[in-house]
């Protein structure tokens, strides 16, 4: 009986995959494509622009380079170990203020914290208490001797911050 039923189920999917093929599939470009490219606009923006405005190679690249200085933060802001910009920069900005923007939050805001309170999520990250992949991933193989030093380090950020202030 069971395998009546899978057999049953089986052919119904197959039949439901050659029906959608045939009307031009889920997602393969033409009319779906245009919604899929428009889902971030309004629904005002989306009927205003029935043909997409093609970018030129330059505003590309000055917005792909827009966002990768938004997501580094300043570089020259204050010096910052290499353990911090390899692991921690990419999602904190150089100088921990953060990365977010109105899609996503990659890293939230470090400076301001004290590095006890850096430490203790470190930790917490490290062992799986507070869940997130990537800083368990960038975490995993360092010891907590390397922690305490990063933990340290952002800890310095407000001195920092305001030693180049003051400058």
């Amino acid at each position: 009986m069971k395998n009546i039923i899978v057999g049953i189920l089986t052919i119904l999917i197959l039949g439901l995959m050659a029906w959608t093929a045939s009307k031009g599939g889920a997602y393969q470009g033409g009319e779906q494509g245009k919604v899929i490219a428009n889902i971030g606009g309004s629904v005002e923006q989306n009927s205003a622009q029935a043909v997409p405005h093609e970018k030129s190679d330059r505003e590309k690249e000055d917005e792909a380079l827009r966002a990768l200085r938004d997501k580094s933060g300043n570089t020259g802001a204050f010096k910052v170990s290499q353990n911090y910009k390899s692991k921690c920069s990419s999602c904190h900005g150089v100088n921990g203020s953060g990365f977010q923007n109105a899609k996503a939050m990659m890293g939230p805001k470090l400076i301001g914290q004290t590095s006890q309170e850096i430490y203790k999520s470190l930790i917490e990250f490290k062992s799986g208490r507070k869940e997130n992949m990537v800083m368990r991933g960038l975490l995993l193989n360092l010891s907590e001797e390397e922690l305490k030093v990063l933990a340290d380090e952002i800890g310095e950020f407000p001195a920092r911050a305001k030693a180049l202030q003051d400058r």
